[in-house]
Parts: structure tokens; C-alpha cells; sequence
């Protein structure tokens, strides 16, 4: 969920931003890159685990990092015909959700944008060129919830 495929070698470390900032301790980061080590698995996500942060944590954090855009898709309104771009078993699957789309490009959600293996599975479905944006993985799987089976039917 939180990898830096393709990172610039100029950016700071998550690791280091989260301790920066004052979210965890240098001993937590510590804990949670051994438990790296034997489990694999991304850090924020470990750190998530370990209870050491929120999942909004990792996010603020990548924003910083990457300089990603947020959008808070709870208060975001879905044209029905955008939803269907991308069907809900795969945005369930793969923790993805269309916002809106101009022209040939898709705007979609996701808690990870900078999985690029990801954006051109998402450009091979729809036929769109896809521009990212992030929210956590709660918040899109909300949003799922809602715009897919909850209170906007297709």
C-alpha cells in the first residue's frame, strides 16, 4: 500500500518525515524496519500495525514526500457515469475509485498513487490516461461502499 516505486533518491525517507514531524519515535521507526526485515511488507503499513499511527498519518506523510494531491472523497459528489469506468469488483479489489473524467483522462483516488504498475492497469481497463490522487485506504473503501452499493444506486 505505501511504497516509493520510482522514488527520487533526493526525497526524504517516510520513515524519517514521520519522526521528523514528530509522529513516532526514532525507537518506534527502529521496531518497525526489524519487523521489516523478517515479515516484509511496506512501513507504513507496520507502523499502522504496530499502533503506532493512523493510516492518515502515512498519508500526510507521503504527501509531504511526494508532494502528492489529497482530496477528501467523503465530500466529493461521483457522476454515475465516471463510476462505471471502473467495475466495482475492481475498485473493491483493488482500493481504487473514478472521481471524475476530462476528455481522456480519468482522475482516480487510491491510497497508493505511486504504484505505477497499478496506474497502467487502471489505463488498460479504462482506456484513459489516469491521474492519481490520494486518500487513505478507509476513506476510498468508504467511498466505495457509498457510490457503488449504498446511497446512489446505478
Amino acid at each position: 500500500m505505501f511504497s516509493a516505486q520510482n522514488s527520487n533518491q533526493n526525497k526524504p525517507l517516510l520513515g524519517e518525515i514521520l519522526v521528523k514531524r514528530n509522529v513516532i519515535t526514532s525507537q518506534q521507526l527502529k521496531e518497525a524496519l526489524e519487523l521489516q526485515k523478517k515479515q516484509e511488507g511496506f512501513i507504513g503499513e507496520i507502523l499502522v500495525k504496530l499502533g503506532y499511527l493512523q493510516e492518515r498519518d502515512i498519508v500526510v506523510a507521503l504527501i509531504v514526500q511526494y508532494s502528492l494531491p489529497y482530496i477528501a472523497i467523503n465530500k466529493y459528489e461521483i457522476d454515475l457515469n465516471t463510476l462505471k469506468l471502473i467495475p466495482e469488483e475492481v475498485a473493491r479489489n483493488l482500493h481504487v475509485i473514478p472521481l471524475d473524467r476530462v476528455g481522456n483522462v480519468l482522475s482516480v483516488v487510491m491510497s497508493n498513487p505511486l504504484n505505477q504498475s497499478l496506474k497502467a492497469q487502471l489505463e488498460q481497463i479504462t482506456g484513459c490516461r489516469i491521474a492519481t490522487f490520494i486518500a487513505t485506504k478507509s476513506e476510498i473503501d468508504e467511498a466505495i461502499a457509498r457510490w457503488y452499493k449504498g446511497e446512489k444506486k446505478l
